[in-house]
């Protein structure tokens, strides 16, 4: 069954105790309430890939115990602030939306910035995918915060090299 813009009373409520949720492959608009109820304090990995989604919600803060957030494939040109709120978010993908910036002379009112600084810094993301989107590592480089995602990523990639296998650290399946 395919999920089209449902009204937020036609999704059902969830059980408090989900810890992964899958609904990718749909047609939604916008994440219904449900998924981020405060009540939903168990979920770790929510994947919304694959749906018609032009935004992410200040609700989604509520899901405190998120590590991996899947995006992919949706219509998304920004992520609010409050994704940084999740602070024990390792994983984000992104790949093929809406993303891109004109300028790197960011500000709050006339050109923010996409991927808000409180992603990068107040976060535990050392995975981030921004692949097929309008925007190029150089760019993404000038991204405040950035540098902060990037010593993370760097001190626990370098951590997991076993017997001097190397580890991809491209700059986020951008060229």
């Amino acid at each position: 069954n395919r999920l089209e813009n449902p009204s937020n009373q036609a999704f059902p409520s969830l059980p408090p105790t989900i810890k992964q949720l899958k609904i990718y492959g749909n047609s939604l608009s916008s994440i219904p309430k449900q998924i981020c109820d405060p009540k939903m304090k168990l979920l770790e990995k929510l994947d919304l890939s694959f749906n018609n989604l032009a935004a992410v919600p200040i609700e989604i803060c509520n899901l405190s115990a998120l590590t991996d957030l899947n995006l992919d494939n949706n219509v998304i040109v920004s992520l609010p602030k409050e994704v940084g709120l999740l602070k024990k978010l390792k994983t984000l993908s992104l790949r093929n939306n809406y993303i891109q910036v004109k300028s790197t002379n960011f500000s709050d009112s006339s050109n923010p910035q996409p991927i808000p600084a409180s992603v990068f810094e107040d976060t535990l993301l050392i995975d981030l995918n921004l692949h097929g989107n309008k925007l190029s590592s150089t760019q993404l480089n000038e991204f405040e915060g950035f540098n902060a995602f990037l010593e993370r990523r760097k001190k626990v990639k370098t951590k997991n090299l076993y017997g001097g296998a190397m580890t991809d650290m491209g700059v986020c399946g951008l060229t």
